[in-house]
């Protein structure tokens, strides 16, 4: 059985809230000073960088979380 949840250690991320008309995101970025604990569901994971962790949020958004943790730590973890 995999799991269903995973805890990172997030700060800084950027809020996408879609597209303009001329086809450009428009994007938030929140600034955070230091990483806190956080479980996320891992369904609501979309991709994984070395540097974010993209996310689906409310009303279609979507959210690139910068995460503590090594790659191939957060990587593993996915795929268990």
């Amino acid at each position: 059985m995999s799991a269903k949840f995973i805890e990172l250690n997030l700060r800084s991320h950027i809020i996408s809230h879609g597209y303009d008309e001329n086809n450009k995101e428009i994007t938030e970025k929140v600034i955070a000073e230091s990483y806190a604990p956080k479980t996320i569901a891992i369904s609501r994971i979309k991709s994984l960088s070395d540097k974010y962790v993209l996310t689906d949020y409310a009303d279609g958004r979507w959210i690139y979380w910068e995460y503590e943790e090594s790659y191939e730590s957060v990587k593993n973890q996915l795929l268990k």
